[in-house]
């Protein structure tokens, strides 16, 4: 838009300062004009003129891989983008209507059956990837940042699945969310209830899982389950459905209810005897084990050993002294309000252990949440095992305490081993953040994605740090052509950006590899690369693939223009634009690329 100015004054031939319609006219050809789209238009058309039907048939078929196209599809793509009416009436397309069609969402590299929901929603839901946020109320850091109901809006409105609420006592008997022994803001709990009651199923119809970080005293855990139970209703999941007694019910199942996760007393058996029944001063105790050192420096079945000592033997002393190298273990008595407990179905928090012990003692309704440091290390160590766990468990990761600027790790990994709940801090931008908004805006943006049969299937033995075997690789090859209308540099005295495109792969370490175009110097406005680039994807059921356009920088590093992130199989073929977004995720249309994508399987 910067480099229309100059456009307008160069046109401006009786300098009055405004300009004619046939200057504007003049003008807009010029923007119009793209010689990459006149080459197509040129071979298709036999008098380089127009378009007939059977032309633009042709080039549907051949160029943008239409296997159901007819004539008479491609006479509604005339009739829709047309202009010019006496050639509408003959059949024929004109230049200016060819534009106008390859410039609209229909010649997106986004595949449209993607934009809705299209996979399978009748699978438990520890088989699905789920939209999760990590402290959801911060909308700055971690430590003296505002807390805002904003966090919680702004989340389901992008179709997170999962939210985080931090609860502690407060004033006047009224639990209060905000980040513990810390100088961020408090919220009163019982309005991000109201704000997330109002704007849960705005965007999916699909469920959402309120994750409470619950430091409350009992008194209080009270009044957050009358909170819960009096201001959603029966959105609220507060007992077992009757076909999910012993399996997890699916996101179809549970179509616009919010589940609560949080510790949990006795069997939903036990929960489901006592409905109905006044709860009010009921107060549980249970045992929890904590470690007062890393737990992930230490050896993983002998650590299942003690803790089973520690659960089976509670007459031993409370602290544990660090026996054959294993860390320290010491235990505290939690209190449970019985009420708010009944209303934790599905969803309840359990600590990990081990991988031992929970295929010996976990119960199918019981999720864990596990700190991305020990998840990483899991994960390089024992992939395998993770990835059986995560078939049967719901697995939250979440970023390391020292992330105080809230920063987010690379969820790519986490995915890679089926885990389900990968939370980030979505108030802060960047390539996480860009991974996360990729990864869902497939199956409709409904925050739910299915996991590929082979983090699903028991007998699969996948592990991504090894190529497959059994995989179904792509050869993926984009001819990277051109930029339409890129943003200026805001780096450069003349706001003309010295262009360059990196294209990269997301997926399995060994899929992973970046790849970069030539620069064009001083050019945004039209810049044209034709340039080919070519990607073997081993696992491309994992693989996302990330278009940044960047402005080079010699002495203060390249300046980040815009991006665009989707996952591989959400691609489709032929002619197609890339739309480009902030760092903020904000659309920069009309900035975009023009690309031709080929791959076969």
């Amino acid at each position: 838009m910067v480099e229309f100015i100059p456009c307008l004054k160069d046109n401006d031939r009786l300098k009055q300062g405004r300009i004619t319609i046939e200057e504007f006219r003049s003008i807009y050809r010029i923007i119009a004009h793209r010689e990459e789209i006149i080459e197509i238009f040129n071979t298709y058309s036999g008098n380089r003129k127009f378009l007939f039907e059977k032309n633009l048939a042709e080039f549907l078929t051949q160029e943008q891989f239409s296997l159901d196209m007819t004539k008479s599809i491609a006479s509604e793509i005339i009739q829709k983008y047309e202009p010019i009416e006496e050639v509408k009436q003959a059949h024929q397309m004109s230049f200016e209507g060819f534009t106008r069609y390859m410039d609209s969402s229909e010649c997106l590299l986004f595949n449209n059956k993607c934009e809705s929901v299209y996979q399978d929603m009748s699978h438990p839901l520890n088989d699905y990837f789920i939209s999760s946020s990590h402290n959801t109320y911060l909308i700055s850091d971690q430590l003296v940042g505002p807390s805002d109901l904003w966090g919680y809006v702004s989340a389901l409105v992008k179709g997170c699945r999962c939210l985080e609420i931090d609860c502690w006592d407060g004033s006047q008997n009224e639990p209060v969310v905000y980040h513990g022994y810390t100088l961020t803001s408090k919220l009163l709990f019982k309005t991000v209830i109201q704000a997330i009651h109002k704007y849960a199923f705005i965007t999916s119809d699909y469920p959402v899982v309120l994750s409470l970080e619950n430091h409350c005293s009992p008194s209080q855990q009270e009044v957050i389950a009358d909170n819960l139970q009096s201001i959603l209703g029966e959105a609220l999941l507060s007992d077992i459905l009757d076909d999910f007694l012993d399996k997890l019910p699916s996101p179809e199942a549970l179509k616009f209810k919010i589940l609560v996760r949080n510790k949990k007393i006795g069997t939903l058996r036990e929960t489901r005897e006592r409905k109905g029944t006044d709860k009010h001063g009921q107060i549980e105790e249970y045992e929890e084990i904590e470690e007062t050192d890393q737990e992930e420096e230490e050896d993983e079945e002998k650590e299942s050993e003690i803790w089973d000592i520690l659960k089976d033997n509670p007459e031993k002393e409370t602290e544990s002294k660090g026996v054959a190298g294993l860390p320290l273990f010491k235990k505290k008595r939690v209190k449970v309000a019985l009420a708010l407990s009944d209303l934790v179905i599905y969803t309840k928090a359990e600590k990990f252990r081990s991988f031992h012990h929970s295929r010996l003692h976990q119960q199918f309704n019981e999720s864990n949440s596990i700190g991305e440091t020990k998840a990483r290390k899991l994960s390089k160590l024992r992939a395998h095992e993770f990835i059986l766990h995560t078939r049967k468990f719901i697995t939250r990761i979440y970023p390391k305490a020292t992330r105080a600027d809230s920063s987010n790790f690379n969820p790519q990994e986490f995915w890679n081993i089926g885990c389900q709940m990968v939370a980030l801090n979505f108030q802060t931008p960047g390539l996480p953040m860009d991974l996360q908004n990729g990864r869902f805006l497939d199956n409709g943006g409904s925050g739910y994605i299915l996991k590929p049969q082979f983090l699903r299937d028991i007998k699969s033995k996948f592990n991504p740090n090894k190529v497959p075997n059994d995989g179904n690789p792509i050869t993926l090859t984009i001819r990277l052509i051109s930029g339409i209308q890129l943003p200026p540099s805001y780096h450069s005295s003349s706001n003309k950006a010295d262009a360059l495109v990196i294209i990269e792969i997301f997926g399995v370490p060994n899929d992973q590899v970046k790849q970069q175009t030539r620069v064009i110097k001083k050019n945004a406005f039209s810049p044209r690369w034709n340039e080919t680039f070519t990607f073997i994807i081993q696992v491309p059921e994992l693989a996302l693939i990330r278009f940044v356009v960047e402005n080079q920088g010699l002495i203060a590093g390249n300046e980040f223009l815009g991006q665009y992130t989707l996952p591989v199989l959400c691609m489709n073929k032929g002619y197609r634009r890339v739309p480009l977004f902030s760092k903020m995720g904000e659309s920069l249309e009309p900035a975009s690329l023009f690309i031709y994508v080929w791959y076969i399987r």
